[in-house]
């Protein structure tokens, strides 16, 4: 025989190849039935033949076994990777989610934080016109004794304490003639270390006992005195227009 293949058959399949091994197998059992005599060498021939025959049905079921192992490799793959994908897109999903409620939370945090400041603006402007209107209001008083009384019987209507012009300077001429600054250093409270002073002459301990807020902490300030002195008549002989001597 020619040892050149015929073109185009140069190449087995698998299959062809296991099919020529059963061939083959099937070839040396029926060889081995001739050289060896007798019924018994024919008997097992024909079992060794029998028992050969398989080998290209066997075949067949190995490549559909690999063919099906293959398949479900593929399968296994592909399952593998939609459930990564979806791993992925699920990661994704959160994390979108998450940047927009930090968004949200900053924005309204900006919010919060504009309206505040604005509360606070309004507030300031508020308090500031109401003190401007105040000090509009807030008459304008003269430094001097009728400015001191007037200002007086304002802090003194303000506080509750009775009073009139007239009570106030008549006392007052009395007591100091006028004189902010007049300093008793004769009379029984001088001898104890507490001179009367001011336009009422107050003693410190009157003048701190008596004391009304909104005047200055001061025995000698004008209205303080004024007041102070107001306020402990007040208590002691219902009104500074009751007094008519020292007191």
């Amino acid at each position: 025989m020619s040892k050149h293949s015929t073109p185009g058959h140069s190449q087995l399949t698998r299959t062809h190849k296991f099919s020529l091994a059963g061939v083959a197998a099937l070839g040396a059992a029926a060889l081995a039935v001739t050289l060896v005599p007798g019924q018994d060498t024919q008997a097992q021939a024909k079992d060794e033949t029998v028992a050969a025959a398989p080998v290209a049905f066997t075949t067949d079921a190995g490549a559909k076994q690999i063919k099906d192992v293959h398949a479900s490799v593929t399968d296994q793959q592909a399952a593998a990777s939609e459930k990564a994908k979806q791993a992925e897109a699920k990661a994704k999903a959160r994390a979108q989610a998450a940047a927009e409620k930090k968004a949200e939370a900053e924005k309204k945090a900006q919010a919060e934080a504009k309206a505040k400041a604005e509360a606070q603006a309004k507030k300031e402007r508020e308090a500031q016109e109401a003190a401007a209107r105040a000090a509009a209001r807030k008459p304008v008083y003269a430094n001097n004794l009728d400015g001191w009384i007037k200002e007086s019987l304002a802090i003194m209507k303000d506080k509750g304490i009775p009073g009139s012009y007239d009570g106030l300077h008549r006392n007052i001429m009395r007591e100091s003639g006028g004189n902010p600054n007049a300093v008793n250093g004769t009379d029984v409270n001088a001898q104890n270390g507490t001179p009367s002073k001011g336009l009422l002459q107050v003693i410190q301990p009157t003048f701190d006992t008596y004391h009304v807020d909104g005047t200055a902490n001061s025995l000698t300030d004008p209205v303080a005195n004024l007041v102070a002195a107001a306020n402990y008549a007040a208590d002691k002989y219902g009104s500074i227009d009751n007094v008519d001597s020292a007191y």
